[in-house]
């Protein structure tokens, strides 16, 4: 039985991060929209060379954290004021004071789950396979080299002009990622 391997896009390895920088600008520039930069450590300023949009997780953070707070000191009204009404030292049972701790704590918990879990989400991880991990010069990407991966489903790719354009930004290595 015979397997056909079909080209899920193009590789393309930079030497340094400013050339990588320029080719991201370069590949944003000509419209490509399924595409991604890896590098070895964080590279200042390329999001916006690559022309990403601020990410959604703070909103969702806000949100979560605003939930967990109402339900925090609304579990305490509840608990304290009704289910379970304890005078302690003649306090009133509504007491906002005693609250606070835990009120604080919990929309600290909510919030940090958010962020935590979010970021797995909104990133699609844990991503177990990708067909950049076949390749052996992608195994530089976590020491000392850069990359640029554009996916063969974008509108704009076109394998010959693809290469063009990622050879004329300074690439020093392009290869075919089979899916």
């Amino acid at each position: 039985m015979a397997t056909t391997s079909k080209t899920w896009g193009l590789l393309a390895q930079y030497e340094t991060p400013k050339a990588v920088y320029k080719a991201c600008e370069r590949v944003r520039d000509a419209g490509y929209s399924r595409w991604d930069a890896c590098t070895p450590f964080p590279v200042h300023g390329l999001d916006k060379a690559m022309g990403l949009k601020p990410s959604t997780l703070p909103w969702y953070v806000l949100i979560f954290g605003i939930c967990g707070s109402l339900f925090a000191i609304g579990f305490e009204i509840w608990a304290m004021g009704h289910d379970y009404p304890f005078i302690v030292q003649g306090k009133p049972l509504y007491s906002l004071p005693a609250f606070v701790p835990v009120w604080y704590e919990f929309t600290v918990l909510s919030s940090c789950l958010t962020v935590f879990f979010g970021n797995w989400v909104l990133n699609r991880l844990p991503q177990y396979y990708h067909p950049a991990f076949k390749s052996k010069a992608f195994e530089r990407v976590t020491d000392d080299k850069f990359f640029i991966m554009i996916e063969a489903a974008d509108s704009r790719f076109d394998l010959e002009k693809t290469k063009a354009l990622l050879k004329d930004a300074g690439a020093t290595h392009i290869e075919e990622l089979e899916d």
